[in-house]
C-alpha cells in the first residue's frame, strides 16, 4: 500500500501494488516524491538501494518509536499505516534506521541462515526423540545419540515406508527424518565453510577473535551486525542498539529500572549472551566482572551475565572504531580500594 501524501493540500492518493521492482519504478515514474519513505521490512533492503540509484531521497522508519505505536484504536489496516507512516515523516517525527551495503546485508543474512538451519537440526533431532518416547523404545542419551555410533543404533529401527504396515509406520518416519537430518548436517558443513573462508578474508572478524573466549562464530554476527561502527556516537548507543539496557520508569522523584529492552538483533543478543557464560572459563577480565556484579548472590546470576555481555559489546565496538586488538591488561582482575 503506498500513500502519495501532499504536504501543501494536505490530500492524499493511495494505491496498492505488488512488491516487485518493475511495480515499484512504474509507482516512482509515476509519483516522482521529493522523499520516499519506507517500513522496516523485508523488502527494505533492495527498495532502498532502488531508490538511491534513482536518484530519489529514501527514509527508513523505525516503526519500534514510540510515535509510531498504535495504542486504544479500533481499526489498523495498511492504508492507515501508509498514512500515519506519510504524516509522521512530514512533521519529522520519525526515527531512521541505517541500512548496511548490499554486501554487509548478504553476509548477516547468510550469518543468520546458519542458525537457520540449526534450529532445523534440533527440530529434526526432537522429532526423532518423540518417536522413541512414543514407541516406548531406548535411544541413546544426550549428544551420544548423534554421533557415528548413535546414527547406527538409530538405524536399526528405520525401515523404507512403503515397507512398514500399519504397526510399524513409525520405522518409516524415521528413516524420513533420519535422511532429512543427514541433508541438513551436509548443509550446515557446506555454510560453515563458506563462513570459514569469508571469516579468514575479513580483517575486523580476525580482529575481535583476539579477545580469550570469542570465537569466529560470535566474532562474525557482532561485524555483521555493527556493520558501521563510525555510526554510533557512544557507548551507550551501542548497548541500545543491542537491546542490553534496562527499561526506564521515572516519575517525579521515583525512577525504577526494570528488565532489558531487548530491542535490536536478536541474533545479536543471543550470541553475546551465550559467549558471556563461555567466557567466565577463559577471560579473567569477564570472570572478575561477573563475580564483581554477583556478588555471589545467585539471584544475580542472570543480570551479572547480561551485565557482561553488554560490556563485551561496547569493547567489541571499540575495538572496531580503533582497529586495535584485545589488550591484555583489560584481561587483569578489578580491584578495588
Amino acid at each position: 500500500m503506498s500513500c502519495l501524501f501532499n504536504t501543501e493540500t494536505n490530500t492524499t492518493e493511495f494505491e496498492t501494488i505488488k512488491t516487485y521492482r518493475i511495480e515499484f519504478e512504474d509507482l516512482l515514474k509515476r509519483m516522482c516524491p521529493q522523499l520516499v519513505v519506507v517500513e522496516t521490512c523485508s523488502i527494505t533492503g533492495w527498495v532502498h538501494d532502488l531508490c538511491v540509484k534513482q536518484g530519489y531521497e529514501v527514509l527508513v522508519a523505525d516503526s519500534s518509536q514510540d510515535a509510531w505505536r498504535w495504542k486504544n484504536v479500533k481499526r489498523k489496516t495498511d492504508k492507515d499505516d501508509a498514512l500515519k507512516l506519510a504524516k509522521l515523516a512530514a512533521l519529522k517525527q520519525i526515527n531512521s534506521v541505517y541500512v548496511p551495503a548490499p554486501e554487509a546485508r548478504q553476509y548477516r543474512h547468510f550469518v543468520k541462515y546458519r542458525k537457520v538451519v540449526v534450529g532445523r537440526i534440533n527440530r529434526v533431532q526432537n522429532t526423532i526423540r518423540a518417536l522413541f518416547d512414543q514407541q516406548g523404545v531406548k535411544m541413546p542419551q544426550g549428544h551420544r545419540a548423534w554421533t557415528v555410533q548413535g546414527i547406527e543404533e538409530l538405524s536399526q529401527h528405520r525401515r523404507s515406508l512403503t515397507d512398514c504396515d500399519m504397526n510399524n509406520l513409525w520405522r518409516g518416519e524415521l528413516d524420513l527424518e533420519l535422511t532429512m537430518l543427514d541433508q541438513l548436517w551436509e548443509h550446515l558443513a557446506s555454510i560453515e565453510q563458506q563462513l570459514e573462508a569469508l571469516a579468514k578474508q575479513e580483517e575486523r572478524v580476525q580482529l575481535l577473535q583476539t579477545i580469550p573466549g570469542v570465537g569466529r562464530r560470535t566474532a562474525e554476527v557482532i561485524v555483521t551486525c555493527l556493520d558501521e561502527p563510525k555510526r554510533f556516537g557512544n557507548v551507550r548507543q551501542v548497548a541500545a542498539y543491542g537491546g542490553l539496557i534496562p527499561q526506564q520508569h521515572q516519575s517525579g522523584q521515583t525512577n525504577r529500572l526494570g528488565k532489558i529492552t531487548k530491542r535490536g538483533s536478536r541474533l545479536l543478543r543471543t550470541a553475546l549472551v551465550e559467549v558471556a557464560w563461555a567466557m567466565l572459563r577463559y577471560n579473567e577480565w569477564a570472570a572478575a566482572t561477573y563475580a564483581r556484579i554477583c556478588g555471589g548472590q545467585k539471584t544475580r546470576k542472570k543480570t551479572a551475565i547480561v551485565a557482561v555481555a553488554r560490556k563485551l559489546l561496547m569493547r567489541c565496538w571499540a575495538m572496531l572504531l580503533h582497529n586495535e586488538p584485545w589488550k591484555p591488561e583489560l584481561a587483569q582482575p578489578v580491584t578495588e580500594a
